[in-house]
């Protein structure tokens, strides 16, 4: 008998988040022998934007076509990446059953696509397409209002939306802290949002509260890589039955990395810390450095740390401070670059263990998952998805977000017990594989009966879904 999706949720949820419930059945195929079409939808294409998200998506969409008797589709958005718009609004520049959706604009207070093309051109292709699930790893670039469309298009499709971040809840690009100071907000609210927007009135909060929680209605079920994001879409008010905890998987297979394992030298003869990924305000840079200055201050000459990364799509003011932090940085702390994907093991390897310093929640970050897989213990801030990855003692170490004090001491020590890091290798989790992310998904998948709805989606509009995107634009417009 099918699973309800709560069982899912429930199951994903009681089991370490390194790990994933494996599906009693796979449903390779529909009841009725025809094969099963999923279409999976990313807001941006990963052969042109690196992001964990469109890794994530695409990673599933490829391990979906492995499956007997299921047929994949693939469309992302190219948010001006692969083309100018020259009345095309889908392309073709990969594979047969791949799409690029050419945009043409996006409010990013809503989450609303003012192209007033794209719902037809959409709509058709689902009409050809037909698929029996469409799952969303993003609606950005979209818009909202895509649930909508394929609703209206192919009404018994089933509906998932993997969520990343928390865009929805916080118009902070998602990421849930205060302006002006990035401190931690802990949950949304029309007199703090106001606060932070004062551009903004508390009556613009209420309404995009409603008009996009009036979308998300037609959406079937949620996945979330972690039971912190899980939470704090429930306490935004996402049904718990309606969201379920399932990791986004690792590629099954390790490319054999470079070079020799940091962990075969003497550690006794000192410690090097790697940071990867995105270099940042938000990631925390700004503590690695106040960390470095502290132990160069205090004399301590067995610790380096490597920053592994990129800073160049970062506004102007914040690269000309992480320029001047870096001329005055001590020797402990040195900036080694960009990296590829595709080099990210080698270089894990060169360290002893991986920082994470991240000032705001995160969810599931793809650094912990890397590193885990390379056999590297993380140290971490203590908050959010970072906090519910990494087991503190277990995994690697937790030290106090934001405060370059509490990493400094957390290293110093480190460094005076070297074995520590070393001893924790052999009881490190496993991070799951895509290939039980898909299984875990598949059986979701399975769990929902298809939606059968009236076609006119009377939940949102009974009109087409060209005006609903015209409508956005008038303030007090209530869908």
């Amino acid at each position: 008998m099918a699973r309800k999706p709560k069982d899912v949720a429930k199951a994903a949820a009681a089991r370490p988040v390194s790990r994933l419930p494996v599906a009693s059945r796979a449903p390779e195929a529909m009841a009725d022998g025809r094969e099963l079409r999923v279409l999976v939808m990313s807001h941006a294409d990963p052969r042109v934007s690196k992001g964990g998200a469109e890794i994530s998506a695409f990673q599933m969409y490829r391990e979906l076509g492995t499956r007997p008797g299921i047929r994949t589709f693939f469309i992302s958005a190219s948010a001006g990446r692969f083309s100018e718009r020259l009345g095309v609004r889908l392309i073709q520049p990969f594979e047969a059953n791949e799409y690029v959706y050419v945009g043409g604009g996006y409010d990013h207070f809503i989450h609303s696509n003012p192209d007033p093309e794209f719902p037809a051109e959409f709509m058709t292709l689902l009409r050809d397409i037909r698929p029996d699930v469409v799952h969303l790893h993003h609606y950005a670039n979209f818009g909202v209002e895509v649930f909508y469309q394929i609703r209206r298009a192919v009404p018994e499709a089933r509906i998932v939306l993997t969520l990343h971040e928390y865009l929805a809840v916080c118009n902070h690009f998602g990421q849930m802290v205060k302006k002006p100071n990035f401190a931690p907000c802990y949950a949304s609210g029309l007199r703090d949002c106001a606060r932070c927007f004062p551009e903004r009135t508390e009556q613009d909060f209420f309404l995009r509260d409603l008009f996009l929680k009036r979308f998300f209605r037609l959406v079937d079920h949620f996945v979330s890589p972690s039971r912190f994001l899980a939470d704090r879409y429930i306490a935004w008010g996402i049904e718990a039955d309606r969201i379920s905890v399932i990791e986004n998987g690792m590629p099954v297979t390790l490319r054999a990395a470079e070079g020799a394992d940091a962990y075969e030298e003497d550690i006794e003869e000192g410690l090097v810390f790697g940071f990867f990924g995105q270099i940042s305000r938000l990631k925390g840079i700004a503590v690695l450095f106040e960390a470095a200055d502290l132990l160069a201050k205090e004399g301590i000459s067995n610790i380096r740390i490597d920053v592994h990364g990129d800073a160049s799509s970062q506004p102007p003011e914040f690269r000309k401070d992480f320029e001047e932090r870096l001329a005055k940085a001590p020797v402990n702390i040195r900036y080694c670059g960009p990296y590829d994907n595709v080099r990210v093991h080698g270089l894990m390897r060169s360290v002893h263990a991986v920082l994470i310093p991240s000032i705001w929640w995160e969810n599931s970050p793809l650094v912990i998952q890397e590193a885990l897989l390379n056999r590297r213990p993380v140290i971490c801030s203590d908050i959010g998805g970072m906090a519910e990855k990494v087991r503190n003692g277990v995994d690697g170490f937790h030290f106090h977000a934001g405060s370059g004090w509490s990493l400094a001491a957390l290293l110093k020590r480190l460094a005076k017990e070297p074995h520590r890091l070393a001893r924790l290798r052999d009881g490190l989790a496993v991070p799951s594989t895509v290939t039980e992310t898909v299984s875990a998904t598949l059986a979701l998948y399975d769990s929902l009966r298809p939606a059968r709805r009236s076609a006119d989606a009377s939940d949102v509009a009974p009109h087409d879904p060209a005006p609903v995107a015209a409508n956005r634009a008038q303030p007090g417009v209530v869908l």
